[in-house]
């Protein structure tokens, strides 16, 4: 897939902020045992199917210790792997790649990890249309590389933060005293730019949503039959998120009601780490 998400002086200030945090004031196991002169080869191998993500930063952190380590990569970000697959070859200072191994390999299997779980998520609502998308229930500071994993196992990526789009939810509405005064007072202040997105949870809310020319309508919880009746209203005039208790076992029946995007937090926190490891 295409790597342009993932901007080199954005992941670098990153990886260096991971790298200051695990060396401290240098890897005295390595130094004691290694001189400069000491290189190495070693292959990134999986130990599991799934799907690659995080190849990029996986080099970056090893070319960050030393411009004299070499990554070659036999498998790109999106690709299927199959377990026992080798996925790269890393060539160098032993130093470099001993000291960055750790690292390197906390963001690809992390990365992987979410890859496939989205992936697992969208052939389950096959052969509907609907997208799979993530939510705001990130990781701190991970954000960017936990939505480009997303995008990677073919889903989608919901707004990257607040400032990205107007999410209308219930304590707003509260707040507010209705969806229509809500959006009104939103209106008069953002960007020609911003979409819309309201947060409903009843076929009344949806009512009131369209009337008020929004963009998104999220159908909250909602059971499949409402979901259904919803997406029969709205009849195309805004796109139709569903939300809310997404599973596995149950986005299948959810994608059947023809909403066009399916949003869940588990793809990316419910998402185990890919089994990688660096083989000497």
């Amino acid at each position: 897939m295409s790597q342009q998400l993932l901007h080199d002086f954005i992941i670098e200030k990153h990886i260096k902020a991971a790298l200051e945090e695990d060396i401290g004031f240098g890897d005295i196991t390595t130094d004691c045992l290694y001189t400069d002169n000491d290189t190495m080869t070693a292959y990134l191998n999986t130990r599991e199917d799934g799907i690659l993500c995080g190849i990029q930063v996986f080099e970056k952190v090893f070319s960050i210790l030393s411009g004299d380590v070499r990554v070659t990569r036999h498998a790109n970000d999106g690709d299927e792997i199959k377990k026992g697959q080798r996925l790269a070859t890393v060539t160098g200072p032993a130093r470099a790649i001993l000291t960055g191994e750790r690292s390197a390999l906390n963001y690809v299997q992390r990365m992987s990890g979410i890859a496939t779980e989205t992936n697992k998520y969208q052939k389950a609502i096959a052969p509907y249309s609907a997208k799979i998308t993530d939510t705001r229930k990130n990781t701190p500071c991970f954000r960017y590389f936990e939505k480009y994993a997303v995008k990677a196992g073919g889903g989608r990526m919901h707004r990257f933060n607040l400032s990205d789009c107007v999410m209308v939810k219930d304590n707003h509405i509260r707040h507010a005293g209705s969806i229509t005064k809500a959006v009104e007072l939103i209106k008069q202040n953002i960007s020609h730019a911003h979409k819309i997105e309201i947060e409903c949870e009843t076929i009344d809310e949806v009512k009131e949503a369209l009337n008020c020319g929004c963009d998104i309508i999220m159908l909250d919880n909602m059971p499949v039959d409402k979901m259904r009746e919803c997406v029969k209203l709205i009849d195309k005039r805004a796109i139709v998120e569903a939300s809310g208790n997404v599973k596995l076992d149950t986005v299948n029946e959810i994608a059947s009601t023809g909403v066009d995007v399916i949003s869940t937090s588990a793809i990316v926190a419910n998402a185990p780490v890919l089994d990688l490891g660096l083989d000497i």
